[in-house]
């Protein structure tokens, strides 16, 4: 029996204390509100693996503003930075070259462990001495007309939350009523493994345009990380090879572009999709982050894109009268701010996907013309990378 008794008022309620949710959390510290978040893991609790998450530059001046890139940057092994990007595609005449110094940055990305990311982000939310609930699972969010309910079960039982805004920044957003979400098989399996070179990866990352999929290689550390994108039956195959024979066909299929590898190790693969919420708003409820939008990785655009929802969520929450909060204005504010950006990634990622996915000649030779253009003209290739480290405003 639920207990009712256990109902508290708060202004902003964030779903998931993961980096996205965190990093709202640590924009609004300083503001004067009554903020709660709440988060299923265990209190310290750490994923028992690591996976690489590629960061752009605009993503890292949104980490030095909420004062966690420094230590970040500081923990060893946690960050490699991206200072090339090598676009090209198999089978076929065409490439373009993204270098740092043409934009005179010191990267154009990293690469950061996500287990290294999450702690910082904590170790953050603990000196902020913001209230961070864990071991608190939400079975169900609700937008009503005066605020939302929140219906949460921990160590202490069943709980309702009621507060002026719930921010969601963690699932797939399927406990929020109101919120439509859908869903694109790409009917693909991206195989990630770490993969290591017979010389220094200089901090170059590749993208390698395939008949099966797009295939990246992300500088990490010493070594490469590694998403082949197959069809799942292929997928299965490839997981099944020695070590030796993996690397062979990988060789292979990622043609001249790049040679030399010479082992791999920490093979898994999970199923490709695009998930997204048709509305990012319902009454006194907004989805941020994966549960917005969860993106096919070619790119490395999905997290970017989530923390520029948090900041800019931040944003229009701090510049918003508290009895305002959740409202419908205050929603249409923040869903315009954000239309741009949001709707540009999804499609940026998606059309990757489906325009160099098909193999046939007809297609190859505009898309070689359309990249040899793109590296030869400075202006194109300017605007091309700000927009892929800033995003779209």
């Amino acid at each position: 029996m639920r207990d009712a008794t256990a109902s508290v008022t708060q202004d902003v309620v964030i779903v998931g204390a993961g980096p996205v949710g965190a990093a709202l959390a640590l924009a609004l510290r300083d503001a004067d509100l009554d903020l709660v978040v709440v988060d299923a893991r265990v209190q310290g609790q750490m994923p028992r693996g690591d996976r690489s998450l590629a960061l752009s530059h605009g993503a890292r001046l949104i980490l030095e503003r909420l004062g966690v890139w420094t230590p970040l940057n500081a923990a060893p092994g946690a960050v490699t930075a991206i200072t090339a990007i090598d676009i090209s595609q198999a089978r076929g005449f065409g490439s373009v070259r993204l270098d740092a110094s043409e934009q005179g940055l010191p990267a154009l990305g990293y690469v950061v462990s996500y287990r290294a990311l999450q702690q910082t982000f904590d170790d953050a939310l603990r000196a902020a001495a913001i209230d961070v609930r864990f071991g608190v699972e939400v079975r169900a969010v609700s937008g009503e007309t005066d605020g939302a309910s929140i219906d949460t079960e921990g160590t202490s039982g069943q709980t309702t939350l009621k507060t002026r805004l719930a921010v969601v920044a963690d699932g797939s957003a399927s406990m929020v009523r109101g919120i439509d979400r859908r869903r694109h098989d790409y009917r693909q399996t991206a195989v990630v493994a770490s993969v290591a070179l017979d010389h220094p990866h200089g901090g170059v990352a590749y993208e390698r345009f395939t008949s099966d999929g797009p295939v990246a290689l992300l500088p990490e550390r010493d070594r490469y990380g590694l998403v082949w994108t197959q069809k799942p039956d292929e997928a299965a195959r490839t997981l099944a090879l020695s070590d030796a024979a993996f690397v062979n066909e990988l060789a292979v299929h990622f043609g001249s572009r790049l040679r030399g590898f010479t082992g791999v190790r920490d093979r898994r693969s999970f199923p490709l999709a695009l998930e997204r919420a048709r509305d990012t708003t319902a009454p006194h409820v907004v989805v941020i982050g994966n549960a917005a939008q969860a993106l096919h990785p070619v790119a490395g655009q999905g997290f970017n894109l989530g923390l520029r929802d948090a900041f800019e969520l931040a944003a229009v929450i701090v510049d918003s009268p508290r009895e305002d909060l959740g409202s419908r204005a205050m929603l249409v504010r923040y869903a315009r701010r954000r239309t741009r950006d949001r709707r540009a990634g999804i499609a940026f990622t998606h059309g990757l996907v489906h325009v160099f996915g098909n193999d046939q000649a007809l297609f190859r030779v505009p898309r070689g013309v359309g990249m040899t253009l793109l590296d030869s003209i400075p202006f194109a290739k300017r605007a091309f990378t700000h927009a892929m480290l800033f995003g779209m405003r």
